[in-house]
């Protein structure tokens, strides 16, 4: 299974639509983890699936998604209301509670993936804002399979950023 994971892109909504288009033939799901600053209702979130942040102000918006696929079972918030600036104690103890094989999570606009007993936390960074010592106006492709998880992250022109590849052991 493969999935692109997105967030923090703050009203351009060009650049989720230039994503969709460029890898709908690729990706088995697509991920949004929060601050889009669109409309809930926006017909991209029929192909995304998507969460509120804290610069999301439609009620219609969910805080959190449980998404079960045939590798994994998806935990994804935004990340403030977990606190996620001060670490993953939270954030780790709600996937724990959803039996979590995946974490994904945005809010900080900082790019970041580890793997810690048996589940996958990732932060895409941000599409449009990076904040942090990497740089990169970024998102990120988990290719899940039976033992492990691939992570590449990419740059908004859609190129792989070579140093940003990872593989853990489920």
């Amino acid at each position: 299974m493969k999935y692109l994971v997105v967030s923090d892109n703050h009203g351009d909504r060009e650049i989720l639509v230039d994503i969709l288009n460029r890898r709908q033939n690729e990706v088995d799901y697509f991920f949004h983890c929060g601050d889009s600053e669109l409309a809930s209702n926006d017909t991209l979130f029929q192909s995304y699936n998507v969460v509120g942040g804290n610069c999301d102000f439609d009620p219609g918006f969910k805080n959190r998604l449980v998404i079960k696929t045939k590798e994994d079972t998806i935990y994804m918030t935004h990340g403030h209301l977990s606190n996620v600036r001060f670490g993953l104690t939270q954030i780790s103890l709600e996937a724990k509670e959803e039996n979590a094989t995946i974490c994904l999570f945005g809010h900080t606009h900082q790019i970041g993936c580890e793997a810690v007993k048996g589940c996958l936390y990732l932060n895409p960074g941000s599409i449009s804002q990076p904040r942090g010592p990497i740089q990169i106006q970024s998102y990120a492709i988990i290719e899940s399979t039976e033992n492990n998880w691939n992570v590449q992250y990419y740059d908004r022109m859609h190129t792989a950023v070579t140093d940003l590849h990872f593989t853990y052991k489920k």
